[in-house]
């Protein structure tokens, strides 16, 4: 008996150090791409957010279909695969994960590049809830299976072809043309949505937190001319250190209203089977596979539709997070409810705005704190999420189903009752959400007007725009004295 324990200790202490490692290397992974791409496309960082979180939320179908068609169930083969298969295909590419010249303004290339991935991740998600519910619905061959998978990798590598086209058609590269009749040389080249210095821009406003009274251009000349050596705190849009970013009101307020939103999505999302079966759902696959496509078309549709609406309405994308928390609130009433037919349609619901909050804050984060220490506040932003799970998951969620569980004599519990109250919870968790989140994007909205005014915003690296420059000019062009 001494013996059997002894084992059964050394066994989870295995597991343990293995999740560890696991969880630990993928966030590491994901960051690495994350702040690459931000940094390789920061004029499109919504569209890019998007994409990358996207692609994040499908990437457990996609080893879910690999475990059932291809390994057929087998957890030793499952693990062999995710030891070296996905060890090496890592391995191969990060080579390709670095810095790259940005592009250079608004590329309509670019523009239809995005489109082109966009649709490509939509086809993946569509084929992989069809071909897992299928799969699952009826008995497929080998020969079959390893069609479904051949079409499923052609699926993922189909953004490859864009660098091929790139490679094969090289696009001309515009030359800088000097302005006529100006003093200064100007580059047709925009400039990076927020540059690796700080930023003066003309006709602010009074958003900035304590101001000086003195105007940027007057400091900058000042200290060009050695008089003034003073520097200055970054301002909402500057490169952030942590340490500048967390005494921010702004920083809490995004914090807090993440948090209570994904940490109310993932209570759900650990908990989805228990709650489909403690609602008569025998089989939870298609309930699974629901969530999952509608969390990446919200992560997917997020980041699309707040890059349209920041460049046209300079609408907060925050904006957005106060949307799907309100539909949030009305997923867990339905939930709750346990109304015939109203299962489906609430994760549908919840699992789109479960992937909204991400594509949200990631872009949020690298507009309000720039992006020269982006993946360290974005890495704290996230830990909303196991936060969230810690305590509405476990203390909340399962002590309430142990609970109902033991009344019943079970170790199941079963119907409306074992997650009622959790749902009217979550829904109180998500009001006070949305509160902060309306909160937030009222404060900010001045930062996204100044930032994406006139498609664009006025901003300097070594230089700055002088007070008689027009927003529509700065916006389009960068002066180099």
């Amino acid at each position: 008996m001494h013996e059997f324990k002894m084992n059964l200790v050394l066994m989870n202490l295995q597991l343990w150090l293995a999740l560890c490692v696991a969880t630990n290397s993928g966030a590491w992974f994901g960051t690495a791409v994350l702040v690459t791409n931000m940094r390789n496309f920061r004029l499109s960082r919504g569209t890019i957010s998007g994409i990358l979180k996207g692609y994040v939320g499908i990437s457990a179908s996609v080893y879910t279909l690999i475990y059932s068609l291809l390994l057929k169930g087998s957890a030793s083969k499952l693990l062999l695969f995710l030891t070296i298969g996905v060890s090496t295909v890592c391995l191969v590419l990060m080579y390709f994960i670095r810095p790259c010249t940005p592009p250079s303004g608004e590329d309509s290339s670019v523009h239809v590049h995005f489109i082109f991935t966009q649709a490509s991740s939509i086809l993946l998600a569509t084929y992989l809830v069809t071909t897992t519910i299928l799969s699952d619905m009826i008995s497929i061959n080998d020969s079959v299976s390893y069609i479904l998978v051949s079409i499923m990798i052609i699926f993922m590598i189909t953004p490859l072809a864009i660098p091929l086209k790139m490679t094969i058609f090289p696009a001309i590269q515009k030359t800088n043309v000097p302005l006529v009749g100006s003093e200064v040389s100007v580059s047709t080249q925009a400039s990076p949505l927020i540059a690796s210095s700080s930023t003066s821009a003309a006709y602010v406003g009074s958003f900035h937190e304590n101001e000086d009274t003195s105007s940027d251009v007057e400091i900058l000349i000042a200290e060009g001319e050695g008089a003034v050596r003073k520097k200055r705190r970054p301002k909402r849009g500057d490169d952030f250190k942590f340490k500048e970013a967390i005494v921010k009101a702004d920083f809490w307020l995004l914090w807090f209203a993440y948090s209570l939103g994904v940490g109310s999505g993932v209570t759900v999302v650990n908990n989805l089977a228990q709650i489909g079966i403690s609602l008569g759902v025998e089989d939870t696959t298609i309930l699974l596979s629901v969530f999952s496509f509608c969390n990446f078309i919200g992560r997917l549709g997020a980041g699309a539709v707040s890059e349209h609406f920041v460049r046209s309405k300079t609408l907060p994308r925050t904006f957005w997070m106060s949307i799907t928390q309100v539909t949030m609130i009305i997923a867990f009433l339905l939930y709750a409810s346990a109304l015939d037919g109203t299962l489906y349609a609430a994760t549908a619901l919840l699992g789109m705005c479960y992937g909204v909050q991400y594509s949200i804050m990631v872009a949020t984060v690298s507009e309000l704190f720039g992006l020269k220490h982006f993946g360290v506040i974005s890495s704290f932003m996230m830990l909303g999420n196991p936060i969230g799970a810690l305590v509405f998951s476990v203390f909340l969620a399962g002590n309430l189903y142990d609970t109902e569980a033991a009344k019943q004599g079970n170790s199941t519990c079963y119907g409306a009752n074992c997650f009622r109250v959790t749902f009217l919870v979550l829904a109180g968790v998500c009001g006070i959400g949305t509160i902060l989140s309306i909160i937030l994007t009222v404060r900010i909205r001045a930062v996204y007007q100044m930032l994406y005014a006139s498609g664009s915003f006025c901003q300097s690296r070594r230089i700055f725009c002088q007070a008689q420059c027009l927003p529509s000019f700065c916006s389009n062009y960068s002066m180099t004295i």
